[in-house]
């Protein structure tokens, strides 16, 4: 997994690598252009902040979420290893924002308010999914953002556990997805019957739900 974001007039010229969700202790260390962030007790890499950033892939004319080629990976990895560092980074092409089916809806064992979903989404998968929407039933079309997406809020979706029940994702509203004119209140985006389950999410085909 990997996510990267880039925010110019906040951070300066400093690329955000996610590659693990956050610890409670974490550890430091800075060779070069590359601060990792680490996991002191298994050495597991939770990340990496790399400054100068358009030195090493060129100009990066975007805020938020950057979505990292093939290429511009094994770049940043001949970086990291010139740096002193292992050239652990991989490529994460995989589209984050599906469309999925909610194939049930049943009570959550410790909540009278949460749901637990079985939803599909790429390539005939289903996920275990806990919902708080209020709207949320069986047999609807949604929005899912998946283990590894990156939410317009900055917010990124690992997978955890809600009262105790395993949840690999989140079933998104409009106003989660900062979709222009989506009511700013809780409740799941239904999509319409002509939305195909397992595609990736179209923001822009999203733009015209609310118009």
């Amino acid at each position: 997994m990997l996510i990267s974001s880039y925010n110019q007039k906040a951070l300066g010229d400093v690329m955000i690598i996610y590659v693990a969700p956050d610890v409670k202790e974490q550890s430091v260390v800075t060779k070069g252009n590359f601060t990792r962030i680490f996991d002191p007790e298994t050495d597991t890499t939770l990340g990496y902040n790399v400054a100068h950033v358009s030195d090493i892939l060129g100009p990066i004319n975007q805020n938020g979420q950057v979505f990292l080629t093939e290429e511009q990976v094994s770049t940043l990895n001949q970086a990291l290893s010139d740096a002193g560092f292992e050239p652990e980074l991989k490529a994460d092409l995989t589209p984050k924002f599906i469309v999925g089916y909610v194939e049930s809806a049943e009570p959550h064992p410790d909540s009278n308010h949460l749901l637990v979903t079985k939803t599909r989404v790429q390539d005939g998968k289903t996920l275990q999914i806990v919902s708080g929407s209020p709207n949320m039933q069986a047999d609807i079309k949604v929005v899912v953002a998946e283990v590894g997406a990156m939410m317009p809020d900055g917010l990124i979706i690992w997978p955890g556990k809600l009262r105790g029940v395993e949840s690999d994702g989140m079933i998104s509203s409009g106003r989660e997805l900062k979709i222009p004119g989506a009511p700013d209140r809780p409740g799941a985006l239904i999509l319409p019957d002509d939305y195909e389950v397992g595609t990736p999410f179209d923001f822009n085909k999203a733009q015209t739900l609310f118009s």
